[in-house]
């Protein structure tokens, strides 16, 4: 027995048009015509045609059923390419769960979501900066240490532009006692820029263009002599 087209594509669970289509882009054979013109199409092209619909369910280009000697080393291609894309869809998926969770700005990265909420503008900014000049660990640990209120932070943000050098250095002494327990407790934090995949160079210029811009010059100093005093307790 011999099949129309149309019978042979609702055999083979799919359309007349992928039938015509799949003739074209050569991955099924022409089948005999009869004196009348019309297709008869034989079980080895219902055979075929399966086969080919079940490669396109399964991922399978039109091009890569053409040119694939051996289908299964096309699924192999496609089963990693799947991975792949199911990994990036779990992480965007669990990145939307903190967004939506914590009404987290969309251009704050995940792993500071927790405590975004309770940081402006500026401090927003500044986590996404080093979002792209830090990976994995030093994240999470930069996380850590924004959820963590620091005693000088009222006086930071107060800090006037036009403050004296007495006033700057009485508050450097405060920060330099927090970044110490914080380079205590996160050794990398005494040399930041060396454990960036970007490098030492592009990670400390990225940082200090990003607090030049979201800091006055009173408060640029009070952060630099803090450093000092901090890197001078360690020496």
């Amino acid at each position: 027995m011999a099949w129309s087209t149309r019978e042979l594509a609702e055999l083979a669970g799919t359309t007349v048009q992928a039938v015509r289509h799949y003739h074209r882009a050569g991955v099924l054979d022409e089948p005999e015509r009869e004196p009348n013109g019309y297709k008869q199409y034989r079980t080895s092209h219902l055979v075929r045609l399966v086969q080919v619909v079940r490669l396109r369910a399964l991922g399978v280009s039109v091009r890569a059923i053409r040119a694939a000697a051996h289908p299964e080393e096309e699924l192999h291609a496609v089963h990693d390419e799947l991975s792949t894309t199911i990994e990036r869809l779990q992480r965007a998926r669990a990145e939307l769960a903190v967004i939506l969770q914590h009404r987290v700005p969309p251009d704050t990265p995940s792993v500071f979501g927790a405590v975004s909420g309770d940081l402006g503008p500026r401090g927003r900014a500044l986590l996404t900066v080093m979002s792209r000049v830090w990976e994995d660990e030093p994240l999470g640990d930069l996380g850590a240490l924004a959820a963590k209120p620091q005693e000088y932070e009222a006086d930071f943000e107060m800090l006037p532009e036009d403050a004296d050098e007495a006033r700057i250095e009485a508050l450097a002494l405060r920060v330099a006692m927090a970044v110490r327990e914080d380079q205590a407790r996160f050794p990398w934090l005494r040399d930041p820029g060396a454990v960036s995949p970007r490098g030492k160079r592009t990670a400390d210029a990225v940082v200090a263009q990003a607090f030049a811009e979201n800091y006055h010059p009173a408060q640029i100093r009070v952060l630099a002599r803090a450093n000092e005093l901090a890197q001078a307790e360690t020496e």
